[in-house]
């Protein structure tokens, strides 16, 4: 009740007093059922059908609204599946806010209502040159949600386009997609790679972690990629944010150990940190005359360790830990003390990071105890820690354990003991076992404590005393005979199966020491065999055995009567070894030569067990990775490298530095044109956008020896920067409505800014990098690209607002005038790669007058109604037919449908589909007719109701349904009076096509405006049939209701065609070369349909 009035009062303050009242009535039912809706199995099947009404009104505001309580409801973990059509409808609204809140919706379901979010994948690609930069990240953002393969190649020309954006934040993004596109197509590698390595350049912050997160996923062993970029990712790690920080770190751990030699060798003398060992390489001598070699640490490797160490402060605990993990494996030993403060610090920390800390501290702490022991108090066991944090700091206390500090450790282990924790209590015994072993000063000591230990009332703390106590006697068993006795005088009392067993295998190990006791013992456990645990009944076996060949006189009966109960046990492994001591130390006949080695096999002594700890062997994995947190394994890990024993070519990480060439760049005159420098050797920079280079814009610079579309490309992606960064006062201002950012546009166009002189702080870079790039930029550098960037210089920010103003006034003009030579020029200083755009140039110039929103709008329109294209009568009818119902699924009614592609006679969107009704049985069937419809907002129409079939009979029907150019099924149901049968009509992608005619030329033309994003190709092998005209023409007519476009080439055959539901032009080509090899290439804005009708059409031309 409390959330819905709070939303009102947020309604109220958004939409005003009307959409208020509104809004408090469509809510009123919700609220009221919110205290029966509470319980866990209420059944409110209404409970969103409020939202439903608010996405379906015509107001912003309420639509609004409805999303966010969307959002809320999926931040807390609730289904809102359900809304997915509702949702879907506003994706293409002009309200940026409320478009940027289904974006959020589609990527969290857009995976599993794959169908329904395809049928919206031409908004997306609309969405994805969107002036607004969160706009075009979250349309890929959803794009690469949608785990289809057909869509892969969308995917792959979407991320290669966000790679190129001047938003830092979208090219982020493509990073994150590079990743999801991998992981549904692995084959896509080397073109990712590709995308990668460009996105390494970067030199934007808010890059670099997501970019190298993808390295570590497609392709983790290119070391090579790196070498470029190794300088730069350092000096930016301490700008990058936090999760990138980690990512980075431990990526150029595992380089680093590639690269660089061991700083850990013994046999040299260490002086890398003298004023001497970067610029001189001096020989120093020992005191008796020795010549040692310094060591001589690789700058770059004194460069990742100097970057890193202030991270140790980092508020965020996996930095902490990925920083002390890379100065463990990486910095000299005597450097790695810095991290000590910090992860000590970290304790401070949740249970769980505690947990993790811990981890990586116990397995530093058993091979440098020096690091932590000034903090030992650190690890001391509080009462509220938990059980598994309480283990960890004994792990660690153990290990710091020596002569100086022993004392004080055996008195907070005689604590722990009387721990009400019993699982902690028994690790406390083991580690003063543990101590007892490491130190000997203390062993009898902790022997004396742990015998005073058995006459504990808890059995867990007795039985962890005995198994303790075992081992430690067998490292020196002369002196405790008396420890022996004692534990055999407790026995009867000790009820744990595994302490028992110690004290019976004692007894057996030393039995010569207790030649009475021992003989008693065996007495008590023949009594009691039957009932005791298999573990003990085996001891007792291997008692009775070393007792028979030690004092046979006592004990041969004793002997005879257990191994006779031990040989009808139920447990098969008693059985087993009754049978092999019998044969051992019973000689007979039938024994062999080794019963004259039994008590050399049975009295033989043995080693004394070590007691380690159980993290000496988890510094085979990197610390702080899964895998050495559960220490296995896990799926992905990249083991670190050896150091290599001669350090690699340093020079690959050079980086050439380009001086840039300084040019005179007139202000524009009358004529809207500026002048090229005549030299052939400039490269386009002026002093002002090197400057913001050098300062860490987001786009990619010529340092990085990228290819000089790219060069110059990124030189106007920074300048259109600058000039963002001059026009707008704060970056907040992306957040604003596109009808708020036209009218800001013509605000600044008519003001001209002023010019910065100062050059920029690394700090303010930073800024501009992370933050938003505000929306006058993205529209005004559209018109740069088209017009002012095409003269191709770098003028001030004043010539350039003159040269917008020219624009809008001579856009089109302009266009027709620009000559030759200039259009050479162009392609000299490759300042616009004109392969990447479509090529329509005419449609350019209309962004300087139309708005953002309805460019888009217009961008959409599909082209079908130009007078040129005709709709003609099919090419083919195929007579097959599908089942629809089956006579035994519908209690005899028998249904098919076959596709007689005429236009349809209720709708012109709607496709025919023709329906043979039978009724196979002896009864007439009544009242035929069709039932609900499905998905939601299926538009079908149904045939009049059937009133009576007779058995035997048949009729035909008619009906259109409205697919929506999708494939989807339509579902409903098939009715008669007494039943209702669930049935789908799943169309063919060639069936929803409606056959076109239209000449050559128009073919090409509309061709032409299909390209890029909008056609898909393929090469394939034809069957020897089918190389000919007509079996072409026949085998495409099979496959899709398409139309013959005549043709002047003999081996070149075109098709055309128009979608039923929204008239988008379908053009087939193909292309015969050589006798069997055939190029298919489909162009249509059906991003989609196209690659689903090139997969049939190879498919049917392949087929003899």
């Amino acid at each position: 009740m409390l959330s819905m009035s709070t939303n009102n009062l947020s309604y109220n303050d958004q939409g005003g007093s009307d959409s208020a009242v509104e809004v408090g009535q469509e809510t009123t039912p919700t609220s009221s059922n919110a205290g029966a809706g509470f319980g866990l199995f209420s059944t409110n099947f209404k409970k969103n059908d409020d939202l439903k009404e608010m996405l379906e009104s015509n107001k912003d505001s309420l639509k609004l609204d409805a999303m966010k309580r969307i959002i809320a409801l999926i931040a807390k973990g609730k289904n809102a599946s359900e809304l997915f059509p509702a949702v879907v409808k506003n994706v293409a609204s002009k309200n940026i806010e409320l478009k940027k809140l289904v974006y959020v919706y589609l990527v969290r379901y857009a995976e599993e209502q794959q169908d329904l979010a395809l049928l919206s994948i031409s908004t997306f690609q609309r969405a994805l040159k969107d002036p607004n930069q969160l706009i075009r990240a979250s349309a890929l953002r959803v794009l690469s949600s949608i785990r289809v393969p057909i869509i892969v190649p969308i995917m792959m020309l979407a991320i290669k386009e966000a790679a190129s954006d001047m938003s830092p934040y979208v090219r982020k993004t493509s990073a994150h997609a590079i990743q999801k596109l991998y992981s549904l197509d692995p084959d896509q590698k080397e073109h990712l790679i590709e995308v990668i390595d460009k996105l390494l350049k970067d030199k934007s912050t808010l890059v670099a972690g997501s970019v190298v997160m993808a390295f570590e996923e497609v392709c983790p062993d290119r070391i090579d990629l790196i070498h470029k970029n190794y300088r730069k990712l350092c000096n930016l790690l301490v700008d990058v944010e936090e999760w990138g920080q980690v990512v980075i770190i431990t990526m150029l751990t595992r380089y680093a150990r590639t690269q660089f030699t061991s700083p850990w060798k013994e046999d040299g003398l260490y002086d890398e940190n003298s004023e001497t060992a970067f610029y001189e390489s001096d020989e120093k001598k020992t005191k008796n005359g020795d010549e040692k070699k310094s060591y001589m640490m690789d700058p770059d490797h004194r460069l990742l360790l100097r970057n890193t160490k202030p991270l140790l402060q980092s508020r965020n605990t996996a930095v902490v830990v990925s920083v002390a993990q890379l100065y463990w494996h990486l910095a000299p030993k005597h450097e790695v003390g810095v991290i000590t403060k910090s992860l000590v610090r970290l304790l401070r920390s949740h249970r769980e990071v505690q947990y993790v800390v811990l981890q990586n501290i116990a397995t530093m702490s058993i091979q440098r105890k020096g690091m932590f022991e000034p903090y030992m108090k650190s690890f001391y066991v509080r009462s509220t820690d938990a059980t598994h944090i309480k283990s960890l700091k004994l792990e660690i206390l153990t290990s710091l354990a020596n002569e100086a500090n022993i004392s004080t450790i055996l008195r907070e282990f005689q604590t722990y003991v009387k721990s009400q924790d019993k699982q902690f209590a028994a690790g406390t015994i083991q580690a003063i076992g543990r101590c007892a072993t490491n130190i000997s000063e203390v062993t009898d000591t902790c022997l004396q404590g742990l015998v005073l230990l058995l006459s504990n009332r808890d059995e867990t703390v007795v039985a962890e005393s005995v198994v303790v106590i075992k081992k430690l006697l067998q490292t020196q068993p002369t002196q405790h005979s008396d420890i022996i006795k004692h534990m055999a005088k407790l026995f009867d009392n000790i009820a744990v199966p595994m302490a028992r067993a110690s004290i019976l295998w004692l007894m057996g190990e030393y039995c010569e020491r207790v030649p009475q006791i021992a003989p008693d013992v065996l007495r008590k456990m023949a009594k009691s065999f039957t009932s005791e645990e298999d573990i003990v009944k085996l001891q007792t076996v291997n008692l009775a055995a070393k007792l028979y060949l030690t004092n046979s006189k006592q004990t041969k009966l004793l002997t005879q009567y257990i191994l006779n109960l031990g040989k009808y046990d139920q447990n098969y492994d008693i059985r087993d070894r009754t049978r092999f001591i019998r044969q051992l130390i019973v000689p007979n006949e039938k024994s062999g030569a080794l019963g004259k080695y039994a008590r050399r096999i049975l009295l033989a002594p043995k080693p004394a067990p070590v007691l380690e700890s159980t993290y000496k062997d988890r510094d085979r994995y990197q610390l702080g990775t899964l895998s050495h947190t559960i220490n296995t394994k896990a799926s992905g890990y990249l083991e670190l490298s050896d150091w290599p024993a001669v350090a690699p070519d340093q020079s690959v990480r050079n980086v050439e530095v380009i001086e840039p060439v300084k040019e005179w760049a007139p202000s524009l005159g009358k004529t809207g044109k500026s002048k090229l420098s005549k030299s052939s050797d400039d490269k386009f920079y002026s002093d002002s956008g090197e400057e913001e280079e050098e300062k860490g814009s987001g786009s990619s610079s010529s340092d990085d020896s990228s290819s000089s579309s790219e060069e110059s490309s990124s030189e106007a992606e920074s300048d259109e920067e600058k000039s963002s960064e001059e026009s707008d006062k704060s970056s907040s201002q992306s957040e604003k409505s596109s009808s708020e950012s036209d009218s800001e546009q013509k605000k600044t166009t008519k003001k001209p800014p002023q010019k910065k002189t100062v050059k920029p702080t690394a700090k303010d870079s930073d800024s501009d990098e992370n933050g938003n790039v505000a929306k006058e930029t993205s529209s005004s550098s559209t018109e740069e690209t088209s017009s002012g960037s095409e003269s191709g210089s770098d003028a001030d920010s004043h010539s350039g607002t003159e040269r917008k103003k020219k624009t809008k006034s001579e856009a089109k003009p302009k266009m027709e005038v620009k000559s030759t030579k200039e259009v050479s020029l162009l392609k000299e200083v490759s300042l616009l790669d004109l392969d990447d755009f479509t090529p329509t140039p005419v449609t350019r110039p209309k962004t300087s007058v139309l708005s953002p929103s309805l460019l888009g709008d217009l961008e959409g329109l599909s082209l079908s109604n130009i007078s040129t294209i005709q709709v003609s009568g099919p090419a083919f009818v195929p007579e097959k037919s599908h089942d629809l119902l089956h006579r035994m699924t519908g209690k005899g009614l028998s249904a098919q449908y076959q596709f007689p592609r005429q236009p349809c006679l209720y709708q012109p969107t709607m496709v025919s589909v023709q329906i043979s009704l039978t009724n196979t049985t002896d009864h007439p069937l009544e009242q035929i007719h069709i039932g609900d419809r499905g998905p939601t907002g299926l538009d079908m129409h149904c045939f009049n109701t059937i009133e009576c079939l007779l058995p035997e009979a048949s009729v035909t029907v008619s009906v259109g349904i409205d697919f929506n150019d999708s494939t989807q099924a339509a579902n409903f149901q098939l009715c008669t009076k007494e039943d209702q049968f669930s049935v789908s009509i799943q169309p063919a992608v060639g069936e929803l096509f409606l056959p076109a005619t239209m000449t050559e030329q128009d073919f090409l033309k509309e061709q032409g405006k299909l390209l890029g994003m909008n056609e898909s190709s393929a090469t394939i092998t034809m069957a020897a049939e089918n190389t000919t005209r007509q079996p072409i023409s026949r085998q495409v007519a099979t496959v899709a209701n398409l139309g013959v476009v005549p043709s002047g080439q003999d081996n070149i055959h075109r098709f055309a065609g128009k979608t039923a539901s929204s008239g988008a032009v379908v053009l087939v080509t193909v292309e015969l070369r050589g006798e069997s090899a055939a190029l298919i290439t489909i162009n249509t804005e059906k991003s989609v349909m196209g690659p689903m009708l090139l997969r049939d059409l190879k498919r049917a031309l392949a087929r003899a």
